[in-house]
């Protein structure tokens, strides 16, 4: 039974909604009901409760393209959400949208990444690909659906409707969902074949360009490439050029290589907020929306980028793929903990027995599909840093189980 939040206050003075924003006066509610709220929203405490939870403390420790131990400096999957959160709530105050729902699905995004980025996700996916393979979002749906052991009366965090909503499909209309958001939509249906709110568009075009810009920034600061080569393109040139332009420089002279580069890439993400907002503008005035609805039912996202801006940031990924993501030092960590996941998977799901006590009792026989789904999640679940460790554990004799 669905029950909306008892308590569920206005938004202050001089921050009225818009029309098409989701209210949380009239929000679906959450599966199981629970006792009275307090001053906060339903989405607010949706927020606090994914920032206690189990899952999210360990994005400190899930890196994005170099591995933890490599530098204190570079992007951690928690770092990136909190960046994804900031630009997600800039956005959502421009278009008067819900803040903070924005930030809760930026908060929630990644949930679901396993260690290592992209590589473990590469090297599950290929493991579990006769059952139905791994998507991170369907992880991230299930992280906060079932996996979460928190409370008395559920699994998971029994997030809103809303919520739950801007994880499955903020990325658009889900018109072959995976296995897991499939199953859950049976229980709990998510209008799966409509977009989602505009709160779940902000945060999703949030995390291209926090994505690309920490990327950009990391990639300087590992140089893998150089500001110089970086400024070849369009959006970065413009950047840099409005950062040079600058007279008040602490040094004298040309400004030092770290300030420069982190002066160019404020502005890189100033430039790419300012024309998500204006694109909004248009698109909105163009749909002339009255509710939520009219956005879901929109027959393309209204938070997007300016065909000229969504070009210039093309361009951007292009650069970052070539320059750094198949960099040969790049290379070779993928390679390796390609095979650290792909190690882990093969022991375990073979050998479930070697699975700690509570894992092992829902793992079922060896190399079943069950067990499969249960080191999987066991695996997505792990830190850069536990994962390095359990492929000790399991594969060196010197080092006690």
């Amino acid at each position: 039974m669905r029950a909306a939040d008892p308590a569920s206050p206005a938004p202050p003075p001089g921050h009225a909604l818009a029309p098409w924003a989701v209210r949380a006066e009239t929000s679906r509610g959450r599966l199981h009901r629970e006792p009275g709220g307090d001053a906060r929203s339903p989405f607010g405490r949706d927020r606090d409760r994914i920032i206690h939870s189990t899952a999210f403390r360990r994005l400190q420790y899930k890196t994005q393209v170099f591995v933890y131990h490599e530098g204190d400096h570079f992007r951690t999957r928690l770092t990136h959400s909190i960046e994804v959160a900031q630009i997600a709530r800039s956005i959502a105050r421009r278009l008067r949208l819900d803040e903070d729902l924005a930030e809760a699905l930026a908060l929630a995004h990644d949930l679901g990444h396993p260690p290592f980025g992209h590589a473990g996700e590469e090297a599950l996916n290929a493991f579990m690909r006769p059952y139905g393979g791994f998507d991170h979002n369907a992880q991230s749906l299930k992280a906060v659906t079932r996996l979460e052991a928190r409370y008395a009366g559920f699994d998971g965090l029994n997030l809103t409707w809303e919520t739950l909503e801007g994880l499955a499909k903020h990325n658009g209309p889900l018109r072959r969902p995976t296995p897991y958001i499939a199953e859950y939509d049976r229980l709990h249906p998510l209008d799966l074949a409509s977009h989602a709110s505009a709160e779940a568009q902000a945060a999703a075009i949030a995390d291209d360009i926090a994505y690309n810009n920490h990327d950009l920034d990391d990639g300087l600061r590992a140089r893998l490439f150089t500001m110089e080569e970086a400024a070849s393109l369009p959006l970065i040139g413009m950047a840099h050029e409005m950062a040079l332009a600058r007279g008040d420089w602490p040094e004298p002279g040309r400004p030092a290589r770290e300030r420069l580069a982190a002066e160019t890439i404020r502005r890189v993400i100033s430039l790419m907020i300012e024309d998500v907002v204006s694109e909004a503008g248009r698109r909105i005035t163009a749909l002339a929306p009255r509710s939520v609805d009219d956005i879901r039912a929109a027959g393309a996202p209204v938070i997007a980028f300016s065909p000229r801006m969504a070009a210039m940031n093309q361009a951007v990924r292009d650069f970052l793929f070539t320059r750094m993501y198949r960099h040969w030092r790049v290379n070779r960590t993928t390679q390796k903990v390609k095979r650290v996941t792909q190690v882990l998977f093969s022991l375990l799901h073979g050998g479930p027995q070697m699975l700690p006590d509570d894992w092992r009792e829902r793992a079922g026989e060896a190399g079943s599909p069950l067990a499969a789904q249960v080191v999987c999640d066991y695996i997505a679940g792990m830190t850069d840093r536990f994962a390095l460790e359990e492929h000790r554990r399991l594969t060196d004799p010197n080092v006690p189980g």
